[in-house]
């Protein structure tokens, strides 16, 4: 078999599979409606059918006198009682579809997130490609399913009409049927090759959709407004934002013109088809080969093989776009742990001894530069370990590691002495408490700020309380005008649009306290992890931070960041490092004294808190000056 058949070979079991795997999907949430569904799609494809043949015999016993009344009547009861059933069906249709859609959408997007939320790690969020597969799956997945089993049904409705219009049309002419089944091959040919194009072009453009989608939030976004104004960056955001879109117009208005020249072309085929099928009818007719009634059916079965033939052609490619973007969906639902997950679950237990980080190399991609360059550590159990280091010195980088967001490249971190490969993910996080630098800002309510740190704590309104009181956030909180029920955001508003406290925005530093907060709700774990914890708090609220933070260090392991040397003084193990590479490690005072890379910046940074001289000449002179 040639490369090109042995492709086309695969493509069709592909295509296979993603069809039987949609009517599962569709199948699952709702079998009753998806039956419902098919009877009625039975039923309104036999319907123009028989209407057709009951307007023959309307017509012939119209033309037949007074012999063919009791028929006449017969068939105008008829033709009355199928125009009810043809008002009355679409509308019922319409409703059991529109319910299909919504259960199948809805237990679509629940498979979506639950695969997503199988995704422990963090590498397949920053891969650009499957991003670009999440978002499409987003985008037009979880109703995919749907949307081929309907376009699979009015596949089905439109060759039970088209089988019986080609049944009627073969007791007039034979080589009519022909030559109508010929028209529309070049049509399913075409429309099929337009779905491949329409789903290539989904996928091409999606980066290019996700940016405009960027830029457009920038623009809207309360938390962009400032800096935007500020630096006059409006008009180049909606510059770039009307390009990408300009670029994407671009390459759809392509595509549109390219759909028009073909579907156009083999709208005038099918035009030309029925033309000359009424000028036989007609010319038959005349010589007296046919009945007004013969004549009337014939056009009726012309036509409505044109138009099954247009619906069957129309469903194929609406089925097979949404089979294709099926792929991309089930791509995403399917894909496998982004980690490696132990063969056996086994309990994470309480760390004794404490976590070694035996020469751990990483680097984020293959592409990318490593970050850790052989570290080795310990973070013993009841201590407390301080990571110090120049920005990009892998200090973050180590913490992600610590969560297993991420694998080492080489080397291993483990959990008195067990690999954190082979623990369960979820369990040993339910052994850390974190305050991440980059820490949420959640558009929910300041109770549920702080209840994320710990879901089974959520509804505990003392514990809540009691970590907002340890992190100075409580008198903040209950000075909002609901209290812990005040959504943190105006984004979603209230019903009153003018109650004012209906949201609040809280500033940097609050934000922080309230962070702080939601990381000691976890406070009583195993391992507690600071990275950052007073980066925007004032020198007075750091001081108080860090006394609180050592309290609570006390009696386990914790792991401390942060720029300010000061507050992390006191940790029992200084870890520093640079390039990726433990260059120190011990106390401060045993630091300080090697006069090593930890004592020099140290000093520099402690000589900036101190005092210049006041002269009379020094500006806001009887104030002190910060020289």
């Amino acid at each position: 078999m040639s490369a090109g058949g042995a492709a086309g070979t695969g493509r069709l079991r592909t295509d296979l599979r993603a069809f039987a795997r949609s009517w599962q999907l569709a199948w699952r949430p709702a079998p009753l409606t998806l039956l419902c569904r098919a009877l009625l799609c039975l039923a309104m494809g036999t319907v123009p059918v028989a209407v057709a043949w009951l307007m023959k015999l309307l017509l012939d016993g119209l033309a037949g006198g007074g012999s063919a009344t009791r028929a006449v009547g017969l068939a105008a009861v008829g033709i009355t009682l199928l125009g009810l059933v043809t008002a009355v069906l679409p509308e019922i249709q319409r409703y059991v579809n529109a319910e299909a859609h919504r259960t199948s959408t809805l237990a679509g997007r629940s498979r979506l997130y639950a695969a997503l939320g199988r995704l422990v790690g963090l590498s397949r969020y920053e891969d650009p490609r499957f991003h670009d597969r999440i978002e499409v799956a987003a985008s037009s997945g979880p109703d995919t399913p749907d949307r081929i089993v309907s376009s699979a049904l009015g596949v089905g409705q439109a060759l039970v009409g088209l089988v019986g219009f080609i049944v009627t049309l073969a007791l007039f002419s034979p080589l009519m049927i022909v030559v109508v089944l010929l028209a529309a091959l070049p049509a399913v040919r075409a429309e099929l090759g337009l779905s491949r194009h329409r789903a290539q072009l989904m996928l091409r453009l999606s980066p290019a959709a996700r940016r405009e989608l960027f830029y457009s939030n920038l623009l809207m976004h309360p938390a962009a407004a400032k800096e935007i104004r500020m630096f006059g960056l409006g008009g180049l955001f909606a510059d770039r934002m009307v390009t990408e879109l300009g670029a994407i117009n671009r390459e759809n208005r392509r595509m549109d013109r390219r759909e028009l020249r073909a579907q156009g072309a083999l709208a005038a085929l099918g035009a030309v088809v029925t033309g000359a099928g009424l000028i036989w009818a007609v010319v038959q007719a005349q010589a007296g080969q046919l009945t007004l009634g013969d004549v009337s059916i014939f056009v009726a079965a012309v036509a409505g093989v044109q138009y099954g033939l247009r619906l069957v052609i129309n469903d194929v490619r609406e089925g097979y776009t949404a089979l294709l973007l099926f792929d991309t969906y089930l791509e995403v639902v399917d894909a496998g742990p982004d980690l490696p997950v132990p063969a056996v679950d086994r309990p994470v237990a309480a760390l004794v001894t404490g976590i070694e980080v035996r020469d751990v190399w990483f680097r984020y991609s293959d592409a990318h530069p490593w970050v850790l360059r052989g570290v080795s550590c310990t973070i013993a159990a009841n201590r407390s370990t301080a990571l110090v280091g120049l920005n990009g010195a892998g200090k973050s980088t180590l913490v992600k590691l610590l969560c297993r967001f991420y694998d080492p490249t080489r080397g291993s971190i483990r959990w008195d002495g067990v690999d954190l490969r082979d623990l369960p993910v979820a369990e040993l996080r339910r052994r850390i408490g974190v305050v991440f630098q980059d820490f949420m800002e959640y558009e929910l309510t300041a109770r549920e700020n702080i209840g994320v740190g710990d879901l089974a704590r959520m509804g505990d309104h003392d514990e809540i309380v009691r970590v907002a009181r340890l992190a100075s956030c409580h008198h903040t909180i209950t000075a909002l005008g609901r209290g812990y029920d005040t959504p943190l955001t105006r984004i979603f508003g209230g019903p009153d649009p003018d109650d004012p406290h209906a949201g609040t925005v809280l500033s940097g530093g609050q934000w922080q306290r309230v962070a702080l907060a939601r990381g000691l709700l976890r406070g009583d774990r195993d391992l507690l992890i600071l990275d950052e914890p007073s980066s925007g708090l004032d020198a007075q609220a750091e001081h108080e931070v860090h006394r609180m933070l050592r309290e609570r260090r006390a009696g386990r392991a914790s792991v401390l960041i942060s720029h300010r040397l000061n507050a992390v003084r006191d940790a029992d193990v200084i870890v520093v490092l640079a390039d990726g590479v433990v260059v120190e490690r011990g106390t401060h005072e045993c630091l300080m004294a090697a006069d090593g890379p930890y004592a020099g910046l140290f000093t520099r940074q402690a000589s900036g808190y101190q005092l210049g001289t006041v002269t009379e000449t020094t500006p806001c002179a009887g104030r002190w000056w910060w020289h």
